[in-house]
């Protein structure tokens, strides 16, 4: 009787433990998923920016360092994205996103800025649609990185949380950092559009 007691503990135990670990694997491909909706969201917003670039590029011929700071800031970017696709959650490489796509949103929010300087720009119909399409590629990033947050915070919980975070420990779980963009005002105010 008692080797029965003893046996029925141990495997209550066992489940335990696999269910534990089961929660934090869901967890975690919970927020790796989420992450990749903000990629395909930034890939997306990357992709289009040399077309606004080349739409804006014959209207504003006197803003050429603005228009290469752009392209600069989107090929950064660019890469930090693709970096990151092999280091998702990493918090080194989460604070490199958030920064290279803050810069960018702050060019971005200079060259729209700028553009109000040029009437017959403001009225093409294609830097009209770039601004359309920017404005919701920016409303998908932000829901997107809201995702991956919370997505982060509930894997988080449980990497921290007793008893979760004795088989994460033990099986090499670790915290996530959260996507916050450096410049958080410019990239979450989706840019303005005008139809005056």
């Amino acid at each position: 009787m008692e080797l029965l007691i003893v046996l029925l503990v141990i495997v209550a135990l066992v489940v335990f433990v696999v269910v534990l670990y089961n929660n934090l694997v869901r967890y975690r491909n919970a927020y790796i998923n989420a992450f990749a909706q903000i990629d395909v969201q930034l890939k997306r917003r990357h992709d289009l920016i040399p077309q606004l670039v080349e739409t804006v590029k014959g209207y504003m011929k006197h803003e050429r360092e603005t228009l290469e700071a752009v392209i600069k800031a989107r090929n950064q970017a660019e890469q930090v994205r693709e970096a990151v696709g092999n280091a998702v959650g990493d918090p080194k490489a989460m604070a490199q996103l958030g920064q290279a796509e803050g810069v960018l949103g702050s060019m971005l929010g200079r060259l729209f800025a700028l553009s109000e300087a040029y009437p017959d720009l403001k009225a093409s119909a294609n830097f009209m649609q770039f601004q359309e399409e920017l404005t919701s590629t920016e409303n998908r990033v932000a829901y997107a990185r809201q995702a991956y947050n919370d997505a982060g915070m509930t894997y988080n919980n449980a990497v921290q949380s007793v008893p979760s975070n004795f088989v994460a420990s033990s099986f090499g779980f670790r915290e996530v950092g959260m996507l916050e963009f450096e410049d958080r005002e410019v990239i979450q105010q989706a840019p303005k559009v005008s139809f005056s």
